[in-house]
């Protein structure tokens, strides 16, 4: 397994280099490293790593959605009204409705297996978009309109709605069982998460601030609660359904809000991790990846996905009318918010575990939306912000 993983890091700093310079995103080299170092290439991935690979990706996950947490200003998000509460579900539910009515043509399955895919792919990745936003906001573009921090805010809040909504419809595939309240999780995690984040939140403030304690121990002790928080979500699943991911951002903000000086030092620490939490993350992405699958998903598949996004797009323009953005940064957040890669990664194969008819199709597609959405996105994204958005310098002119 050590040898995996220095072939891992090696080659993606080595890789990301060359994309980086060619000016490509990184995280597309990395995935590629994924492709050639995993079973269907090359085999140089331990089988022990890719069988802890799911809590690996989660832990890298936990990483950035803390570290967005802590730069994630509650008041700033106030001021953005209800266009971030209308990301967290209108673009989603467009996308959905974009497979349903497409994927029975294009791909010759059923409705609901059409609907169950659209849950696969719908969820925008905050491995991708994290990272961005909150290079947006160190560089002060968007920062004046609060753009990172709603993008930031309503992706979160997007994964829970779409995880969600995944399971009912597995259910109902795999069982042709619908229940009403299982719609009723979405608004219970999505409260609860948020609550329980809250409530940790402040009590870590008051330890810390009671407590004199390293900066070092403070990062082991917020991880070690954050594992807690996905743990428990396991746990009471069955008695009061929460967010995990979304309490863990939701924890960070109110650090941020109680104690910001903690809170961005915090950051920079967390910072320092996401550096091989990100190689891990996305090699291990790409080594999940099935050729085979990929040849057999034809040009279909990719225009399937293609159309969907501009569902989801039409979704982030309707969500964004009533907001005080003009045009290009309305443009700007149609991009930024369209990337696929860590929900995909992670529900992906769970109908083809299940053995679901259509368990191999949706395999195929959620890998393909992370080879043409990350990358896309990512790029998209670095093109144009100076383009599109207002920068400190520009706000003081």
């Amino acid at each position: 397994m050590l040898t995996s993983l220095s072939l891992i890091f090696l080659s993606s700093l080595a890789l990301g280099w060359l994309f980086s310079k060619l000016k490509i995103p990184a995280l597309l080299g990395m995935i590629l490293v994924g492709i050639i170092l995993g079973p269907n290439i090359l085999n140089l991935i331990s089988p022990n790593l890719i069988t802890i690979s799911p809590d690996l990706r989660r832990m890298a996950l936990v990483i950035i959605l803390l570290r967005a947490g802590l730069a994630l200003n509650i008041n700033e998000i106030i001021k953005v009204g209800t266009s971030v509460l209308l990301l967290c579900f209108v673009p989603a539910s467009f996308e959905i409705i974009g497979f349903i009515l497409l994927g029975p043509t294009l791909m010759k399955i059923s409705i609901s297996e059409a609907a169950l895919i659209g849950t696969i792919v719908a969820a925008v990745s905050p491995a991708v978009v994290v990272p961005k936003m909150l290079n947006l906001i160190e560089r002060g573009y968007g920062i004046n309109k609060s753009i990172p921090q709603m993008i930031m805010a309503a992706g979160s809040v997007d994964d829970v709605f779409v995880i969600v909504l995944f399971t009912i419809a597995t259910g109902f595939v795999s069982n042709s069982t619908f229940s009403a309240l299982q719609l009723a999780e979405i608004p219970v995690s999505i409260i609860s998460g948020i609550a329980l984040g809250i409530a940790v939140g402040i009590g870590l403030t008051i330890y810390f601030k009671k407590f004199h304690l390293r900066d070092s121990i403070k990062v082991i002790i917020l991880l070690s609660i954050c594992f807690l928080l996905l743990a428990l979500e396991d746990f009471a699943k069955n008695i009061l359904p929460f967010s995990g991911l979304l309490a863990i951002m939701t924890m960070g903000a109110t650090l941020l809000f109680k104690y910001k000086v903690l809170a961005n030092r915090l950051s920079q620490k967390f910072l320092k991790l996401w550096i091989a939490a990100e190689m891990l993350l996305f090699v291990l992405v790409g080594a999940i990846v099935d050729i085979n699958y990929l040849k057999s998903a034809g040009i279909n598949a990719i225009a399937l996905i293609l159309f969907a996004s501009i569902f989801r797009m039409a979704g982030v323009w309707v969500s964004l009318i009533k907001s005080n953005l003009n045009f290009k940064e309305k443009f700007f957040c149609m991009i930024a918010y369209s990337p696929k890669a860590t929900v995909q990664a992670a529900i992906g194969s769970i109908p083809l575990a299940l053995g679901l008819s259509c368990g191999n199709i949706a395999l195929t597609i959620a890998v393909l939306s992370i080879i043409i959405t990350a990358p896309l996105g990512a790029f998209g994204i670095d093109y144009l912000y100076k383009k599109l958005l207002v920068g400190e310098a520009q706000q003081e002119v």
